[in-house]
């Protein structure tokens, strides 16, 4: 799918970058000179017309573009087995008994025991894409796992059972 994205240039205050939804709404990103930045919404029958902008301080904006970035990340993943018979991506969650919690992810030895990948844990509202071997678990966490249903089903057990 294309998605229109329209680039304004705002004299002596910086670039407003546009992106228009299917439904021909307007969302507009405002990177002023200053550094400063401004998400905003835009009247449909009016393309000049803000109806509404929100300051965003710099972690105000990283903290959004990574909850963006993780769910398109995650929604791509779940679209797998769609496009790949025999794959298959599931959540699991870390019951909040395990005995994994505390612990590194790498000691779930998740990929040598269940031919299964853990690509993201879902902790709150923050995502953790590609965890590293030495990620921390938390109770809580949600693990997203790609494999074979009988790989996801294993490491299901041994999330549950923990580590031996």
């Amino acid at each position: 799918m294309t998605v229109r994205i329209e680039r304004v240039d705002l004299p002596g205050i910086g670039v407003r970058n546009d992106v228009i939804t299917a439904s021909g709404r307007r969302v507009s990103v405002v990177s002023q000179r200053s550094g400063e930045r401004d998400i905003a919404l835009f009247d449909i029958d009016d393309p000049d017309a803000s109806t509404d902008t929100v300051a965003l301080t710099d972690d105000e904006a990283a903290a959004l573009a990574e909850l963006l970035g993780a769910s398109i990340a995650l929604s791509r993943l779940s679209g797998l087995s769609e496009k790949i018979p025999g794959l298959f991506t599931e959540e699991i969650s870390l019951p909040f008994d395990s005995k994994f919690i505390g612990r590194p992810m790498g000691h779930t030895k998740a990929r040598t025991l269940t031919s299964s990948s853990i690509v993201a844990i879902a902790r709150g509202t923050e995502i953790i894409p590609s965890p590293t071997p030495d990620v921390l678990l938390e109770s809580g966490d949600v693990i997203v796992a790609v494999g074979t249903r009988q790989g996801l089903d294993k490491l299901s057990k041994l999330i549950d059972r923990g580590p031996s």
